[in-house]
């Protein structure tokens, strides 16, 4: 009998895994325990074993794809066998629930369906032109905008409206605009309120000829209206034009302090000719410029100097030349890696009460110590070993900080697995040192550098990753003094290890050089009290300056 392969569960926080690389093919023979492909999960690049004999009758899933855990990904069996109808029978297993879903939505559209073949076909933009009819919508006036409120209406209901005719002033997100509506006839219907807001592209008047029966255009809401054929790339010149005067600018200012009024559209033309605004008299509601007037403008022969000794700084501003630029970007697809990170910090960051407890510590005595320790250990340690040996003693004196949120208890763990965070090419990975407190320095040492090389080169295992206490967070290589960390959830705390810095400090009353790592103790309220957090940085700071007593 065909046997059904599909994506396995590789990790505790696995949705979804990329098919890396296939090492079968259709006809291929496989056994039990042969490595069939390689699966890219979130946190590293997994070996995908068979468990039955026989040959491989179909791959479902291609190089290079994203499935979600459970996915049907091959089918094996007897060569020759017929594996469609189990494959079938699979996948109508999964897909019984959508069908009933999907019959259960469309029942309950029905009664909306009829209401729209009543309703009649919608009416098309070459309808609305037959009809003399402009519906005018909410425009688009910022980048970020996706709704404005109608600040004030400066037409109602059965007045004439000309071409260039303000409507109304729009309060966007950014500043508070005029909106025209680029018809003539009369205002038939205005569709929202002062002081209400309107979705962009939405419905906010109809202007046509008088009397019209708009009851039509309304029924259909705020859906754009469809035209009966491809417009000619021609006529997109006009409405690039109209859109452009839709929107009103903040007034250009004269030298005399006067504001004036003129369309976007009027203003770069008048730039491109080098017209002054301020010499052309406007022609639409309140002297306000449009295209037209910047058209027809014809310019005055220039006032003949009264006097040639007039002082420098009446003359005309230097002219600041213009630097153009060119926008670049480049995009590529989220990572498996990269989305679990998102989902698993921001769950942390938003569920967890995160706050922070620093602390400063003099490094002088760890800095001999470690010569020393080097100079006899089989394996060269480092100061985030010794700090990861140290974070576990201290964790056996304070339990509290080495606990865990659980819902409806609280976990407080009697071992210490210390998780280091570690960067690599997609993210970021947090292999575990276990029992830790009870390991040697060269101990840690040898299995941190072993977690680093297997992180880079995509071969950490779940075992590898799974079960931490506690999280210790070091950027000090990267030359930062100080930061706060994400807990890495469920661990109630994350200490944050920022560089050792050579600063002035003061001894036995004398300013002298110093060496100061700061410390940065991210916990989760929860769990974690402030006395109980700063009793624990009290003790890591004591093993720190003194590193003898991680011998003992």
């Amino acid at each position: 009998m065909a046997e059904i392969v599909r994506m396995p569960k590789m990790s505790d926080t696995m949705t979804e895994g990329v098919m890396a690389k296939w090492h079968k093919k259709v006809g291929d023979k496989v056994k039990s325990g042969d490595v069939m492909a390689e699966v890219e999960t979130d946190k590293a690049t997994m070996d995908l074993e068979s468990y039955w004999d026989g040959t491989v009758l179909y791959i479902g899933v291609e190089e290079g794809k994203a499935v979600p855990v459970d996915a049907i990904i091959a089918v094996i069996g007897k060569e020759g066998e017929d594996y469609k109808a189990a494959l079938a029978a699979e996948e109508g297993a999964a897909a019984a629930p959508a069908k009933e879903e999907k019959a259960a939505e469309s029942s309950s559209e029905k009664p909306a369906e009829s209401k729209k073949e009543t309703a009649g076909a919608a009416l098309t933009d070459a309808d609305l032109e037959k009809m003399g009819v402009t519906v005018v919508r909410m425009p688009l006036l910022s980048d970020t905008m996706t709704e404005g409120v109608i600040a004030e209406w400066h037409k109602k209901v059965g007045d004439k409206v000309k071409d260039d005719d303000i409507l109304a002033d729009v309060e966007t997100d950014k500043a508070t605009m005029e909106v025209m509506g680029y018809a003539e006839g009369t205002l038939l219907h205005i569709g929202v309120e002062k002081g209400q807001a309107a979705k962009v592209n939405g419905i906010i008047a109809i202007v046509g000829p008088a009397g019209t029966d708009i009851s039509g255009i309304l029924s259909q809401g705020d859906a754009p209206a469809k035209p009966a054929v491809a417009a000619d790339k021609s006529s997109d010149a006009p409405v690039a034009e109209k859109a452009a005067e839709a929107i009103e600018e903040t007034p250009v200012s004269t030298g005399t302090g006067e504001r004036l009024k003129a369309s976007p559209l009027a203003k770069r033309i008048a730039k491109d000719k080098g017209i002054d605004l301020a010499q052309v008299a406007g022609s639409a509601d309140g002297g306000r410029i449009i295209k037209k007037d910047i058209e027809n403008f014809k310019p005055a022969a220039p006032a003949k100097t009264e006097s040639s000794s007039a002082p420098a700084a009446e003359k005309a501003a230097p002219v600041i030349p213009q630097y153009v630029g060119e926008e670049r970007f480049t995009e590529k697809p989220v990572s498996q890696m990269r989305k679990v990170i998102a989902k698993r910090l921001a769950e942390s960051l938003f569920t967890a009460p995160h706050f922070y407890l620093n602390i400063s510590i003099d490094m002088d005595n760890a800095m001999t110590a470690r010569t020393a320790i080097n100079s006899v250990s089989p394996v060269k340690v480092s100061f985030n070993d010794i700090i990861i040996k140290a974070v576990a003693v201290a964790l056996k004196q304070h339990p509290a900080v080495n606990s865990s949120w659980l819902g409806d208890k609280i976990r407080f763990n009697e071992h210490t697995n210390i998780g280091v965070a570690m960067a690599v090419e997609d993210g970021l990975l947090v292999p575990v040192v276990r029992f830790a407190d009870g390991k040697s320095l060269s101990h840690i040492s040898a299995e941190v550098k072993e977690y680093g090389q297997k992180a880079k080169a995509k071969k950490l295992q779940p075992s590898d990753w799974e079960g931490s206490t506690f999280t210790v967070s070091n950027l000090g290589m990267f030359g930062i003094d100080e930061f706060t960390s994400i807990i890495n959830s469920p661990d109630g705390a994350i200490l944050s290890v920022g560089a050792i810095q050579q600063i002035p400090v003061v001894k036995n009353g004398a300013v002298v050089p110093g060496n100061v790592m700061k410390l940065s103790l991210g916990c989760d309220h929860r769990v974690v009290d402030g006395a109980t957090g700063a009793a624990f940085l009290q003790t890591l700071k004591g093993l720190l300056e003194e590193p003898i007593r991680l011998l003992v």
